[in-house]
């Protein structure tokens, strides 16, 4: 198969084609926000970090940001300063430069203020949405595809039908010589250990397995034994009892094929192949972290339903709950019934044509219904 995508210079492909509106700082995202609305063809970006934040967690937002100005699906980038924020703004710019692709950079402070800033950023974004309109569709190998797998409000039906569909969609993929990412950390507890076994070698195995422990020390350091407070309420409802059991079928979404590294939130794996980026179980940060890994399609697994977008990536809810499907219509786009055909291959057959659909354009519904513009960004040290 093959899909049609956008061409982008650093020889990545896009399956969107906006242009990202991205606030350096929470003081900036209202001001972004403004610039946004008033441009047809942007796609805003909204996070509350970027001051009064440990120096790790300065370094996370702008590895971050740079990497999601990267993504391919980002045909130009605004970056919307305040001024006086700790993200090193210049910094970030000239990282996304490097993918060859118009960035520009509005400072709130020194042209004026908002109004000024507004029609500035307005006026700078309109002429990028006017050349990236002049990028036309072309026809990709399915190898430059980057699946991205998310799952939240877990059930029962998640581990035993949407995720080991999604894991199939993304063995399909890395046969025909595309990449995955897939996060949420948390949820490898219990489960670390059936990753680990498939990585590539012994240095990515202890990552597996380090990345792990260092959440749940987290969690105990804070007195919490995630062991015991996972799985959640809504997942209790849907028929989970422990973390092991969530784990177990949360993993799968992966796939089986070999993990070929470990990556840190905001970072992008180099080469080809199935990478793990090191995230939380928070649904709405953990796609951030899989856009900014270069996702240019997510898949989000889900039991119980959730509305969840992203602004620049098509996500695709998928559900093996029929009740689910039939009482969220409006934001679940595929079911997946297990009980009509127990074939993962069939299935994940099914699951990438509509992948290859919506890579060449088809809207998702979150895309539909406009449930996009706020995702977030993860950071876990004490902030001022």
């Amino acid at each position: 198969m093959s899909f049609w995508g956008y061409p982008r210079k650093d020889g990545s492909v896009g399956t969107r084609n906006y242009v990202a509106i991205i606030p350096t700082v929470v003081c900036a995202c209202d001001t972004a926000r403004q610039i946004s609305e008033n441009v047809r063809g942007t796609a805003l970006f909204i996070h509350y970090q970027g001051c009064g934040l440990i120096p790790s967690d300065i370094e996370l937002v702008n590895r971050t940001l740079s990497n999601l100005g990267r993504n391919p699906n980002v045909a130009g980038v605004l970056l919307v300063s305040l001024g006086c924020e700790e993200t090193d703004v210049d910094g970030v710019l000239d990282v996304i430069a490097q993918s060859k692709k118009p960035v520009a950079k509005i400072v709130i402070q020194k042209v004026g203020g908002t109004i000024t800033a507004v029609d500035e950023g307005t006026r700078i974004a309109k002429q990028m949405v006017s050349n990236a309109s002049r990028i036309k569709r072309e026809k990709f190998e399915d190898s430059a595809l980057i699946f991205g797998a998310e799952c939240g409000g877990s059930d029962t039906t998640s581990g035993l039908g949407s995720n080991p569909v999604i894991g199939a969609v993304f063995d399909l993929l890395l046969e025909k010589g595309g990449s995955g990412v897939f996060s949420e950390t948390t949820e490898f507890i219990g489960a670390e250990h059936l990753l680990a076994k498939r990585a590539i070698s012994s240095k990515v195995a202890r990552r597996v397995l380090d990345i792990t422990e260092c959440y749940e020390k987290r969690f105990l350091d804070a007195g919490v034994d995630m062991r015991g407070a996972n799985p959640g309420k809504g997942n209790i409802e849907g028929g989970l009892t422990t973390i092991e059991e969530k784990s177990v079928g949360a993993i799968i979404k992966g796939g089986t094929t070999t993990i070929q590294g470990v990556y840190e939130y905001g970072e992008r794996p180099e080469g080809k192949g199935l990478f793990i980026i090191d995230g939380p179980g928070h649904d709405s940060k953990s796609l951030t972290a899989l856009a900014a890994a270069g996702a240019n399609v997510i898949f989000f697994s889900t039991g119980r339903g959730t509305p969840l977008g992203f602004p620049f990536v098509p996500v695709i809810k998928v559900t093996a709950n029929r009740a689910t499907y039939e009482s969220m219509e409006d934001n679940i786009d595929i079911y997946v019934d297990i009980a009509a055909s127990n074939n993962l291959q069939e299935l994940g057959q099914n699951l990438f044509e509509e992948a290859v659909s919506v890579a060449s354009g088809k809207k998702t519904k979150s895309e539909i219904l406009n449930q996009s513009s706020y995702s977030g960004i993860f950071v876990a040290g004490p902030q001022a």
